[in-house]
């Protein structure tokens, strides 16, 4: 075995060598460590090739988080299938689509209803509690003969779902994921006495991939439940005595609301607040650093197809406001314009991801694979994002809107992102959301706070153009958020109809 990890079970290998009694993973109140994860992944594997999966299989997860699930992580790579871990919410149509597109030889669920799904299309199905009693049977740990994986065999499926079509999978080989982890903690420096608090759902790449990057320094993941941003949330953080915290947007401005309400004198431990998803409000991580005084800060810009594309350094937003850094080390990002080519510092135009962060393609997906990984003169491919912004002289990205939240105003080029970020900066506004306008619907806002739309609308005139500004807003007591922590957009959508007709002042 080489120096670095070649295949992903490489990698608990060698933590649970390096480390075998050091905490791994707690979800509610179970806990393993690096010696018992590896132990039970082994007992998994033997298992899955007892059931008859072989190489190249695929085995879906669709049920609530536990710590059978990175122990089934890691015993598909060991038996050289590649797993799916959908969100618990999937049901009905979107969990059929996913059966009929992947064709698991294995669904893993404690829904009757998802059970049933996977018994009509002949796929073996198994419960959580099932795999449990598999996962930590009394007993030496069974031995099994490696099935011939190689790094660029699939290992993981992750499906990511469009705003009007059925999910994709994006597939990722041991070798990308691997590359992808390690480039990430290469920036990111999570410690070995870390405690990395996660309440993003594993099906959610960026919460799976605490679980890697944790790994590999040897630090102790907490999966925290999916999407959390009640007053639960910082009490968990105490009691894990966390110091790493994955954040998207949602939990950070929850988790700045309960500090400022707290006033405790045991605020937890934390060091690092990372984030990626949607771009963080200023005011939210001013809040958090002036009530956590040794708090850093480290934003990020990435998509599933290519798990992250840039990551800024610790506290950079300070001297660089709106950036969301540089491309990680090994790999390259740049902007090109309609006609794919580059553009100077200081131009928009799309994002380009270049390196072996850039993901395999989409599953079954041959023509969008190759618009959105192109190969360049005969160069590996690359990752046209579908994302808008532009990079300065010292190669740091500025986000300005994604393809699908650009749209035209009176003529004029709008970003849903830029309109967003002007209303939180209205006095009282908390969130905002803007959906695109839709013939023949037109722009929509909506907030979160404690102003009437008339003085959201005047109060945003200070803040941007007139013309960018919607005509429409609808003030609402949240904004709905899915499993992920960000914005339904979905759920926006259907108050459309009713929130046009609202008169706004």
């Amino acid at each position: 075995m080489s120096a670095h990890p070649e295949l992903l079970h490489h990698l608990l290998d060698r933590a649970a060598a390096a480390t075998p009694e050091a905490s791994a993973v707690t979800s509610g109140d179970d806990s393993l460590t690096y010696r018992e994860l590896d132990a039970a992944a082994r007992r998994l594997a033997v298992w899955l090739r007892a059931q008859g999966l072989r190489r190249g299989d695929r085995v879906v997860v669709c049920a609530p988080g536990s710590v059978v699930q990175p122990a089934l992580v890691y015993a598909a790579a060991r038996a050289g299938v590649t797993f799916s871990l959908l969100h618990e919410q999937v049901r009905g149509v979107q969990l059929e689509h996913v059966l009929d597109d992947c064709e698991p030889a294995l669904l893993v669920t404690d829904d009757a209803a998802a059970q049933e799904s996977g018994r009509r299309r002949a796929v073996r199905t198994h419960t959580t509690a099932a795999l449990s009693a598999v996962a930590f049977a009394a007993g030496p740990v069974p031995e099994m003969a490696e099935p011939g994986t190689i790094a660029v065999d699939p290992v993981c499926l992750i499906y990511t779902s469009g705003t009007t079509s059925l999910p994709k999978a994006v597939v990722t080989t041991h070798q990308q994921l691997l590359f992808s982890a390690g480039a990430i903690q290469s920036v990111l420096g999570y410690r070995p006495d870390d405690v990395v608090y996660s309440p993003l759902p594993l099906s959610f790449d960026y919460g799976l991939y605490q679980l890697f990057v944790s790994g590999l320094a040897g630090a102790h993941v907490v999966l925290g439940r999916p999407a959390e941003v009640g007053p639960a949330l910082l009490n968990n953080l105490v009691r894990a005595r966390a110091t790493v915290l994955a954040a998207v947007p949602s939990v950070a401005e929850a988790l700045a609301r309960l500090l400022r309400r707290a006033r405790r004198h045991d605020p937890p431990p934390l060091r690092l607040l990372t984030n990626t998803g949607a771009a963080m409000p200023a005011e939210t991580l001013g809040t958090l650093r002036s009530c956590l005084p040794g708090l850093r800060v480290q934003l990020m810009f990435g998509l599933t197809e290519c798990k992250r594309a840039t990551i800024m350094p610790p506290d950079g937003d300070l001297e660089r406001p709106g950036s969301s850094g540089r491309a990680l080390p090994g790999t390259e990002v740049f902007v090109v314009d309609d006609e794919g080519r580059r553009l100077t510092p200081g131009e928009i135009g799309e994002i380009v991801v270049r390196g072996p962060n850039v993901m395999a393609g989409y599953w079954r997906r041959p023509e969008l694979t190759a618009q959105r990984f192109p190969r360049v003169e005969g160069l590996f491919p690359q990752l046209n994002t579908g994302d808008y912004g532009w990079v300065d002289e010292e190669g740091y990205l500025y986000f300005d809107g994604r393809r699908d939240d650009i749209y035209k105003e009176n003529g004029f080029r709008v970003s849903a992102t830029e309109v967003e970020a002007a209303a939180r900066r209205v006095a009282g506004v908390t969130a905002a959301a803007v959906l695109a306008p839709h013939h023949p619907a037109p722009a929509l806002l909506f907030v979160v706070g404690e102003r009437s739309a008339g003085e959201v609308l005047s109060g945003m005139r200070e803040e941007i153009e007139e013309f960018k500004i919607p005509r429409h807003c609808l003030v609402l007591d949240a904004l709905p958020l899915t499993g992920n922590g960000k914005v339904d957009r979905k759920a926006l959508a259907a108050l459309t109809e009713e929130a046009t007709h609202v008169r706004t002042h």
